[in-house]
């Protein structure tokens, strides 16, 4: 590695089975609060709707209320999923909290509804949806950035503070926009890991310098178990195997305590979908996930690296930060 990639998180709010939402939030402030002691660069919440045990959906409020809990670390979206809103409202929202938090909030923007069709249709009454996703993001930057003469329609707040944009993707149409717009970008790898490689080197490839980023920069988000052991890990993976597991069986999500074995829960066919599904997720201790990170930047160039941490106990899944902590400075040392 040239140099070693900053350290991100990424939240999802997942409820534990039998916590209530006001329980989780105040787990994933916790958490927040760890990861910053820790000199992690951010921390971002996805937006997700009609998702039973995932409790993000209001993404801009969720943001708020982290930043606020927080003083250092960089608090975003990952992401806004733009076709569900008019440019306008995110405008006002994400300028609003830059206002509030300067220098702290980030804008990460996708093109799918992070819901079902049915769902999507009741976040928003017409449009286009992802057909019109480019012309959003322009509409987006034009009402971050500074006022024009004569400009009709305001963002205010919003207007001047040039929140600064991500935009986020699992395909290489992201990759290829990004690229052409001069904007950092974050591949979708904790879910979709097929395209990662090919994706990145599209982006970077085909980078364009803009007023917001000069040079390409380049976010690759990844599921992580970091543990005591190997062993511990396998043991609890076992929850993350269970929430993919319930979402390809179009189940509720409530993330679940850790089994011994998964044997009887899952056939053969869910197992190979759901390890596909996690073909990164990186697992074991701080020697172990050093050497596996070690392998997956060999070959790929990104300044940044953003985990996914499903481990079922608050208190683990912040010691679990420990450790991976320990991995980069590890690796900066190496």
């Amino acid at each position: 590695m040239a140099s070693t990639p900053e350290y991100s998180l990424l939240e999802l709010a997942s409820v534990r089975e039998g916590d209530s939402v006001a329980t989780t939030l105040a787990n994933s402030v916790r958490y927040a609060q760890h990861a910053e002691a820790l000199g992690f660069r951010r921390f971002w919440l996805a937006e997700h709707h009609n998702m039973e045990g995932i409790s993000s959906s209001a993404t801009s409020v969720l943001v708020g209320h982290i930043a606020g809990q927080t003083e250092r670390i960089r608090v975003g979206s990952g992401g806004v999923m733009l076709p569900n809103h008019p440019a306008l409202v995110i405008a006002e929202q994400f300028g609003t909290l830059e206002c509030l938090y300067p220098g702290r909030i980030d804008l990460g923007l996708g093109r799918a509804p992070g819901t079902d069709p049915m769902t999507a249709r009741a976040l928003r009454r017409d449009g286009l949806g992802a057909e019109q996703f480019p012309e959003d993001v322009a509409r987006l930057q034009h009402l971050l950035g500074p006022l024009q003469p004569g400009q009709p329609v305001k963002a205010i707040p919003g207007a001047g503070t040039e929140v600064p944009i991500w935009l986020l993707g699992s395909s290489l149409y992201s990759a290829q926009l990004a690229a052409a717009r001069g904007l950092p970008y974050a591949f979708a790898g904790h879910f979709a890991p097929r395209l990662y490689r090919e994706a990145l080197r599209v982006y970077r490839d085909n980078f364009q310098p803009s007023a917001q980023q000069a040079t390409p920069y380049a976010m690759l988000a990844i599921p992580a178990i970091p543990a005591e052991s190997l062993d511990e890990a396998r043991y609890l993976a076992t929850t993350s195997y269970q929430r993919i597991l319930a979402l390809f069986r179009g189940q509720p999500l409530w993330m679940k305590p850790p089994v011994e074995s998964m044997d009887g829960l899952w056939n053969a066919a869910e197992q190979a979908s759901v390890r596909d599904f996690l073909k990164l997720q990186i697992m074991g201790d701080a020697a172990a996930l050093r050497q596996q990170l070690d392998e997956l930047l060999a070959d790929i160039q990104v300044e940044e690296l953003m985990f996914t941490v499903d481990i079922h106990a608050p208190k683990k899944r912040r010691q679990a930060l420990d450790i991976l902590a320990a991995t980069r400075a590890a690796t900066a040392i190496h």
